[in-house]
């Protein structure tokens, strides 16, 4: 798990780093472990583009991963290391002493060969799930469930890692990546780790193809473009928002650059003790 750098052979090649893709040792998926992906280019199911950016792209299709780890006492074996595209953070594929294969997220140290196993009864190892309350505190954590039985649905992304901080009745106290502490409850399950691909966050794509590839389009700012098409578009010159200073905001007016998105009574709130926006 590393990073590749080029010689300044061409333009794009100057700032262009990317993952050496060495952990990887596995390179086509297992097919019954996969579903089609179907493109929507960004439009809704009556046709009208809901969001913007998006077309093009390289066919992909996506990997069925175990987010719930379900199979409880039943040891596995860890049988390759894999990419997805779907996602920054490698998965690994585990077999199952039973035969029944199934793909989880790899965390750092996890190797081929290794055994990992879900449960209550599990050790706390790399790899393995176990309920929130019986995680030591301090230990680094990824894929936490928020409701019993739904999945992993926190801390999915590459290099993340959270930390149990306090127990206290019938929740745990964790802080997440973000620096946003919350309770969440002790029966809910959470896999022993830190995610790995750590080097994720340093690579840089090199040109506009490459985002091209990952079925990104540009997109025009909204001063660049004309009245009738963005409200902070038009004026004589260069001007913010035409006839005079206007908030930056959507194509339909919609407040940007801090505006609060959050509903003021949603269920959790009482669930967050500390937001991670101080």
């Amino acid at each position: 798990m590393g990073l590749k750098t080029f010689r300044p052979l061409t333009p794009s090649l100057r700032g262009t780093v990317l993952s050496d893709f060495s952990e990887i040792t596995k390179r086509t998926p297992e097919a019954k472990l996969t579903v089609a992906k179907r493109r929507t280019g960004g439009r809704n199911n009556v046709g009208r583009m809901t969001a913007r950016g998006i077309g093009g792209g390289h066919k992909q299709r996506y990997r069925i991963i175990d987010f719930k780890r379900d199979k409880v006492g039943v040891e596995a074996t860890v049988e390759a290391i894999e990419y997805d595209p779907n996602r920054s953070a490698r998965i690994a594929l585990l077999k199952y002493k039973d035969g029944e294969k199934r793909y989880i997220l790899a965390p750092i140290g996890l190797a081929v060969g290794a055994k990992v196993m879900s449960g209550p009864d599990a050790e706390p190892s790399v790899g393995n799930a176990l309920p929130l309350k019986k995680i030591i505190p301090g230990m680094p954590i990824h894929n936490i469930e928020l409701h019993r039985g739904r999945g992993g649905q926190i801390c999915r992304s590459a290099g993340g890692a959270a930390q149990i901080t306090a127990s206290e009745g019938d929740f745990v106290t964790v802080k997440l990546p973000s620096s946003e502490i919350r309770r969440i409850n002790r029966e809910c399950y959470a896999t022993i780790g830190q995610i790995g691909n750590t080097d994720h966050i340093n690579i840089m794509l090199g040109k506009a193809g490459r985002n091209r590839w990952l079925g990104r389009r540009g997109i025009s700012r909204g001063m660049a473009r004309n009245p009738v098409d963005h409200p902070m578009g038009g004026g004589q010159g260069k001007s913010k928002g035409g006839g005079g200073w206007h908030h930056p905001c959507s194509p339909w007016g919609l407040l940007a650059k801090g505006g609060k998105t959050r509903r003021r009574k949603k269920y959790s709130n009482s669930m967050i003790l500390e937001r991670r926006k101080k």
